[in-house]
């Protein structure tokens, strides 16, 4: 009876110990917890797959927006302001009215030079009829050459007079036409600095006008990379104002100087296409694009940062994983990343993870997006907020 009590003891000793897990077989806590996840739900639209892209690189270029044609009127004589007939922004054609100066003083100026020259008519046409009729008288033989030769110096003498009278004319008429600022151009107001009532002093700035047709990117670029700028080289640049537009341009002229102050070389960019922007003064900022390689890319979104480390979110075999990214140089064009090391061409990565995920995580993927609202009998597990998160990012894309 003894003996058989011993071998049940031995016999439940031994399958208490086959029923225990061994020390190196128990799960890690991030195992468990991620073991213990719910699955997560995920569109097609949410996952990247990783391709090899085109990246351009080259030397940065800023500055800002200027038209080609602009023109900056200002007085040319004294005068007060009298009409101002364009606003900022209006168009104009050219030969407009712009600005009215007072010609009072400059039209009494006007009518006394026409009557100088009248006189100045009559006596010269005086002095001609009295040579020529000499000049008949002394050819039979009735008057002598002394004479001839007086009313010949008398007439061209008052041709000279006429002639001055004239050019005092023109140049009566010429100020008169001062007082009157026209468009040199079509284009539009960029900048009225006057007002009617005004005093204009000789060199004022009256009314800038310029022409938004003629649109040109004015940059700068650091001389430590000049040697790589040629022209006719493509540039893609943003401007302010237009965030959702991508422009591209190409170099039309290098400066042979560099700037004194910032040491900078200007290059001047003309736009390429047809789109360009209608207002000047913007600021804009790109790259020259000197060469052009292959490389892996993705965007801000799909990163997490912890310091001065990068990681994404890798999807594989069901599951999601934190995976270690090193970082190259920023494409300004597209808003990418190079990566350099930590991801290969064809993985899958999440575009807009959150911070709810868990490493190791399953996943499930869907053929049609989350949608916003969880309904009663959603198959979805996933914490609080990151399902809808996914479901709204999937219309932007990277």
């Amino acid at each position: 009876m003894l003996r058989l009590s011993l071998i049940a003891v031995v016999a439940a000793s031994l399958l208490a110990g086959c029923g225990k897990p061994s020390p190196d077989k128990q799960a890690s806590p991030a195992a468990a917890a991620a073991a213990s996840a719910p699955s997560l739900l995920v569109a097609p639209e949410d996952v990247q797959t990783l391709g090899v892209s085109e990246y351009a690189s080259g030397p940065v270029i800023t500055g800002s927006i200027q038209p080609e044609r602009r023109a900056d009127l200002r007085a040319e004589l004294q005068a007060v302001v009298l009409q101002v007939f364009k606003e900022n922004g209006e168009r104009v054609k050219r030969g407009d009215l712009l600005v009215r100066l007072d010609d009072t003083a400059i039209r009494d100026t006007v009518q006394s030079a026409d009557e100088a020259a009248r006189a100045a008519s009559q006596s010269f046409e005086q002095a001609e009829r009295q040579y020529q009729r000499l000049k008949t008288l002394q050819a039979q033989g009735m008057s002598s050459i002394q004479a001839m030769e007086d009313a010949e110096i008398r007439r061209n003498n008052a041709q000279s007079d006429l002639v001055a009278a004239r050019a005092r004319v023109a140049t009566a008429r010429q100020q008169q036409q001062r007082t009157e600022v026209r468009a040199p151009f079509d284009g539009v107001v960029s900048d009225r600095k006057v007002s009617p009532g005004d005093s204009a002093q000789l060199g004022k700035e009256l009314i800038k006008v310029m022409d938004p047709a003629s649109m040109r990117f004015e940059g700068l670029v650091s001389a430590d990379r000049m040697a790589e700028l040629k022209l006719g080289q493509t540039v893609y640049f943003r401007v302010n104002g237009y965030p959702q537009v991508d422009f591209q341009g190409k170099v039309r002229r290098i400066a042979q100087a560099a700037n004194a102050s910032t040491r900078q070389v200007e290059v001047l960019v003309d736009f390429a296409g047809a789109q360009q922007p209608g207002v000047a003064g913007l600021y804009a900022e790109g790259r020259v694009q000197t060469n052009s390689v292959s490389a892996l890319m993705v965007a801000d979104g799909a990163l997490v940062r912890e310091g001065d480390k990068a990681f994404v979110w890798r999807v594989d075999g069901g599951k999601v994983g934190k995976a270690a990214v090193r970082l190259g140089a920023r494409d300004d064009r597209q808003g990418l990343y190079v990566v350099t090391t930590g991801l290969k061409q064809g993985d899958r990565i999440l575009r807009h993870p959150t911070s709810t995920l868990i490493d190791g995580q399953r996943v499930e993927l869907t053929k049609a997006a989350v949608p916003m609202a969880s309904g009663a009998g959603t198959k979805s597990a996933v914490p609080a907020g990151a399902a809808p998160d996914f479901a709204a990012s999937a219309a932007s894309g990277i």
